[in-house]
C-alpha cells in the first residue's frame, strides 16, 4: 500500500483516514486515480484537491462510517468496493458495526489490488449468474439453542464471510484451532476472490491444461478431497510443494492459497518501497539486492522479481519480530514448486488486464 499526502498541508494520509490530522481537511480515496485527496466542500458535493476539476461525493456507505472511498457526481452512488455487498451485518446488534468496519476496511485493500490490475469485477446487475458479490453473515441460533454454523467460502461468484472472523478473539481461537499460521480478513478475501478468478479465467478461458501441469488435477472429487484434509491432515513434506498446509487440500485449495500469497506479496512489497524500507541481509541468498525504489510490483515482469526483493524484506522483518518475542510475521517457506506457482499466478493476472 502506498503511502499518500494530504495535498492542502503535505502531512502523510493513510488508506483508512477520513481526515487529516493536521490540518482537519477531510481526507476520501479517489477509486479511479489510486489517490487519497483532501477535500473541501462544494455545495452539496466536495472538490478533490487531487482532481480539483470534478464534484464528488462520499460513496453511500461513508454515512455509517464504513467507507472513505469518492464516487464522481453523476455516476454510482456506491464505490466499486461497496457496490458487490449484497448482505452486510445485522447492525440492529451495535457490536455488528465495529464488524462491519473492519470487514469493509479490507475488502477496500482487495478492491485496491484488483483494480490495480484491471482485472475483471462484474457485479450481480451485470452478470446475474455468476457476477462477483459478497454476502456478511453471523452464525444462526435456533430456538432450540442450537447454532447454525456459518461457512465462509465461494459460490460462483457469490463469497460468504463469517463476521466472527472480525472479532480478533474468535479469529486467533480458530487460527490456533486448525494450527494455521497466518489467518486475517485480508488473508480470507484475497483467498476466496481467489476462488472466484480459477472460475473466470481458468474454468471461463479453458486453461485446464496449463492449470492442471502446475496444481494437479481438479476434478479430484472436492468434497472428499477436504474431508480427507480435515481427518488426516497434510502430508508431512507438505513445505516441500505448498505455500500452506491448507493448500495440500486440493488443487482449488492450492490456486486459491497461491492465488492470496501473490498479492500478500506485491502489496507488502509496495509497502516497504513507500515507508523507505531497503534491506539486504548479507547472509541471504547469493540473487537476493535491496529493492530499487523505483520497482513498481504491480508492474513486475516476473515473480523472481518480486522474490528478489521479498526474501531480504522477510528475513529483516522475522527478525525484528523476534528481537521483541513475537512469533515470525512471515512463517512460511518459497520452495521451487511454489515459486512455479505464483508465477502461473501471476502470468494469469498479467495475461487477464485490460
Amino acid at each position: 500500500m502506498k503511502l499518500f499526502q494530504c495535498q492542502h498541508c503535505g502531512l502523510a494520509v493513510h488508506f483508512d483516514n477520513t481526515f487529516c490530522v493536521n490540518c482537519h481537511h477531510r481526507i476520501g480515496y479517489l477509486q479511479d486515480r489510486f489517490e487519497m485527496t483532501a477535500l473541501e466542500p462544494d455545495g452539496d458535493a466536495w472538490r478533490a484537491l487531487a482532481d480539483p476539476e470534478k464534484r464528488y461525493f462520499f460513496c453511500e456507505n461513508e454515512k455509517y462510517d464504513v467507507c472513505n472511498w469518492l464516487v464522481p457526481e453523476g455516476g454510482e452512488t456506491f464505490c466499486e468496493s461497496c457496490r458487490h455487498n449484497r448482505t452486510i451485518p445485522d447492525l440492529s446488534f451495535p457490536e455488528n458495526h465495529l464488524k462491519w468496519q473492519k470487514i469493509e476496511l479490507a475488502k477496500r485493500y482487495l478492491f485496491r489490488s484488483l483494480m490495480r490490475w484491471h482485472l475483471p469485477t462484474r457485479s450481480r446487475a451485470e452478470d446475474p449468474d455468476s457476477g462477483l458479490v459478497f454476502d456478511f453473515v453471523a452464525d444462526v441460533v435456533r430456538p432450540d439453542g442450537t447454532v447454525e454454523r456459518v461457512m465462509t467460502g465461494h459460490d460462483e461468484g457469490v463469497i460468504t464471510l463469517n463476521i466472527a472472523e472480525a472479532d480478533d478473539v474468535e479469529r486467533e481461537s480458530r487460527r490456533r484451532s486448525m494450527g494455521e499460521s497466518y489467518r486475517t480478513l485480508l488473508g480470507h478475501f484475497r483467498h476466496e476472490v481467489g476462488h472466484y478468478y480459477w472460475d473466470r479465467l481458468v474454468r471461463d478461458g479453458q486453461e485446464f491444461e496449463s492449470f492442471r501441469a502446475v496444481f494437479g488435477d481438479e476434478r479430484d472429487d472436492y468434497g472428499a478431497a477436504l474431508q480427507r484434509y480435515y481427518e488426516s491432515g497434510p502430508p508431512a513434506d507438505w513445505q516441500d510443494s505448498f505455500i500452506s498446509a491448507y493448500a495440500t487440500a486440493h488443487p482449488w485449495e492450492d490456486f486459491a492459497e497461491s492465488w492470496a500469497h501473490y498479492i500478500h506479496m506485491v502489496d507488502a512489497i509496495e509497502t516497504a518501497l513507500a515507508y523507505g524500507i531497503d534491506v539486504k541481509s548479507r547472509f541471504g541468498p547469493a540473487n537476493t539486492r535491496k529493492i530499487d525504489a523505483r520497482f513498481e510490483p504491480y508492474a513486475a515482469g516476473s515473480v523472481d522479481e518480486l522474490i528478489n526483493a521479498w526474501v531480504p524484506l522477510t528475513i529483516a522483518i522475522n527478525g525484528v519480530n523476534r528481537s521483541m518475542g513475537q512469533p515470525d510475521l512471515y512463517p512460511f517457506v518459497l520452495s521451487h514448486p511454489v515459486t512455479v506457482k505464483l508465477q502461473y499466478i501471476h502470468d494469469l493476472i498479467h495475461g487477464a488486464e485490460h
